[in-house]
């Protein structure tokens, strides 16, 4: 399984942080189980100002995440893309992915990738959260995403001259 040697996440206050969590629509069960993932994880970390926007599917995340970052902290993409009988699977993933990729580099907020780009649907479901699931992407994503913002927080500003070692 693809989560083996994850860390075990502790605890973290992101209270202060805005957070968008931005889901496609495609595969609702999967898409249900990502959402409640990411949801609870924030909440574990405190997060009480969060906006949450659906779009129609994988390919959309980009622009609309996009458009998040200019007034969030941190942004959480979650989508699913399921390989077919076509090469339509790697123009949707690699789009996505680099478009999310593009997003985090060019605006320095931090993006929590949930995207699951699965050959299967039960691999999945297998990463979806769910009851029986192996592992929560959706709850992985948004808690990549507040630490990566809570690192950056915490790092000098050019106003603020770092610490001499």
């Amino acid at each position: 399984m693809s989560g083996e040697g994850s860390p075990a996440p502790e605890p973290v206050d992101a209270s202060g942080l805005r957070v968008a969590v931005v889901a496609a629509s495609w595969h609702q069960q999967v898409m249900d189980g990502l959402v409640a993932g990411a949801r609870r994880r924030l909440a574990e970390c405190g997060v009480h100002d969060l906006t949450m926007v659906r779009v129609p599917g994988s390919f959309e995340l980009p622009v609309v995440v996009a458009a998040a970052a200019r007034s969030h902290d941190a942004v959480v993409a979650l989508g699913v893309v399921i390989r077919g009988g076509t090469p339509h699977f790697e123009y949707v993933c690699r789009a996505a992915t680099d478009g999310l990729s593009a997003v985090a580099r060019t605006s320095g907020v931090p993006v929590g990738f949930g995207l699951l780009t699965c050959d299967t649907e039960q691999q999945a479901l297998d990463r979806a959260g769910l009851p029986g699931s192996a592992e929560d992407k959706g709850a992985e994503a948004a808690d990549a995403a507040v630490r990566t913002a809570l690192v950056l927080q915490a790092l000098p500003s050019p106003a603020r001259p770092s610490p001499r070692w």
